[in-house]
């Protein structure tokens, strides 16, 4: 897809946000990626691995934001099929939503969160866009027009073991090809690592 360059809030510096195949990572993007990844997560969670980031599952889909050359901000998507209680429904699960220090307070993020609704759309057959999140932030999700459900949720932990979620945890659906009324009631079974 083409890049789309965004002047930032002092209308001085382009933000240009890309979306680009997980295989079309060059060793440079990488690099950045790891970067941006390591300055906030580190510490916590060692150096980040762009094919298990953190334990979580890898994206087919990044979509980033460059300043200057760097990487300032991030989310990453993969289609999957998931089971919601008797249905199978093919989702871009999202996760890697980063904006960094410096480039904080500009809105970036909901740009970000666009372009990746976006692309969920050019790629097609992609009913839902689907993340889990901290209670924290789900008043930006929700701002960017994502809708919070309420469904126990199976799933492979980082570590690789099965793990159950009560409902009440911080779900989130995006309307991508199928209505937010179509989504079904039941338990979510993720089939694999959460993003």
């Amino acid at each position: 897809m083409t890049p789309r360059g965004e002047l930032d809030e002092d209308n001085t510096t382009e933000i240009a946000i890309d979306v680009i195949a997980h295989t079309d990572l060059t060793t440079s993007d990488i690099g950045r990626l790891r970067r941006l990844f390591d300055a906030e997560y580190n510490q916590e969670f060692g150096e980040w691995d762009p094919e298990l980031p953190y334990g979580y599952a890898p994206h087919d889909f990044h979509i980033v934001a460059r300043q200057h050359g760097e990487v300032v901000g991030h989310v990453g998507w993969a289609r999957r099929s998931i089971h919601v209680g008797e249905h199978e429904i093919v989702v871009g699960g999202v996760g890697g939503v980063l904006v960094s220090d410096r480039a904080r307070g500009q809105r970036l993020g909901g740009r970000l969160m666009i372009r990746a609704a976006e692309s969920m759309s050019a790629a097609g057959s992609i009913a839902f866009g689907y993340l889990g999140c901290r209670e924290d932030v789900v008043s930006f999700y929700t701002a960017c027009g994502w809708s919070r459900i309420s469904a126990a949720e199976n799933s492979i932990s980082r570590a690789g073991k099965p793990v159950f979620d009560a409902p009440g945890q911080p779900l989130l659906i995006l309307p991508i090809e199928a209505p937010l009324s179509s989504w079904p009631v039941g338990e979510v079974d993720l089939c694999g690592r959460a993003w």
